[in-house]
Parts: structure tokens; C-alpha cells; sequence
């Protein structure tokens, strides 16, 4: 936004609360809660889950394999939007390791004193991850094979 927001008694927090890659299950309700502020009048969460298909296929399962990196380029992508959205907090978290049907893989939130600013800033950071995260994707289906692409 280019306009200043009159609304505010402070300016907005630009903090990144949590921003990591781990290899046990994770909630968006841990990046929800992570992202409170009192000057926050939206919060935008975001769960990517895996799903039962791709590209036409049914898909059992999915392991994510990440380069040791990947949590820092985490951290690295929550601290840009940070800075350059209106924002309070942000919390990001990718998992690693094998994930069945159902489990979260990529949990977001994103605290702003409005709503489009939560909106546009939690669209950033999902694709900003999806876009550089260096973390590829085994996909397993229902006969055993299965296929690698790159990137989550």
C-alpha cells in the first residue's frame, strides 16, 4: 500500500515469529496462534495438504526431501515479506519426510492491521516458498511407483 494507514497507533510489527522446515507434523493453528498481536486486525492462514491426486493420478503418499539450506531460504522469504508488507507477524513452517493424504505440508499466517494487507502478504509468501524453496517431492501411487519433481 502506498498510502499511509491513519487507522494505526504504531507502526506495523514486521516480525517473522516462526519460519522453519522440520520433519514432524505441523498445524496451521500453530502458525495462527504465533502470528497474535493486538494491533492485528486480520489473520491470514494458509495450509497446503496433501492430496489423494496429480496430474490424473491417485497418489498414496508423498515424501519431501530438503536441501540443508531450505530452512534458512525459509527464514529468508518470511524476513522479505516482512519487509515489504504492512504486516505485524508471519509464521511459516515447510515439512520434510514422508506425509500421507491429508497431512500439512506448507502451514502459513500472516497478522496485518487489515484484511488485504493479511491477504496479499500470505499470497506472497506461499508463492515466494513454492517458487524457491529448494525441497523436492516424491509422489507415491497406489501401484508402488512413484515420481520425483522438483521443488514443493
Amino acid at each position: 500500500m502506498t498510502e499511509r494507514d491513519t487507522s494505526r497507533v504504531s507502526p506495523p510489527g514486521r516480525r517473522v515469529v516462526l519460519a522453519e522446515v522440520r520433519d514432524r507434523a505441523i498445524e496451521v493453528a500453530e502458525c495462527a496462534a504465533a502470528v497474535d498481536d493486538p494491533a492485528a486486525g486480520a489473520v491470514v492462514t494458509f495450509g497446503g495438504v496433501v492430496r489423494n491426486h496429480d496430474g490424473g493420478r491417485s497418489v498414496t503418499e508423498i515424501e519431501y526431501v530438503g536441501h540443508p539450506t531450505a530452512g534458512q531460504l525459509v527464514a529468508e522469504v518470511a524476513a522479505d515479506v516482512a519487509a515489504r508488507f504492512p504486516v505485524d507477524a508471519v509464521a511459516v513452517v515447510h515439512r520434510v519426510g514422508t506425509l500421507g493424504v491429508g497431512d500439512v505440508a506448507l502451514a502459513a499466517a500472516v497478522s496485518a492491521a487489515h484484511r488485504a494487507e493479511a491477504f496479499e502478504a500470505t499470497a506472497e509468501l506461499v508463492e515466494e516458498i513454492k517458487r524457491r524453496l529448494p525441497v523436492w517431492k516424491r509422489q507415491v501411487f497406489p501401484d508402488g511407483s512413484h515420481e520425483w519433481t522438483g521443488s514443493a
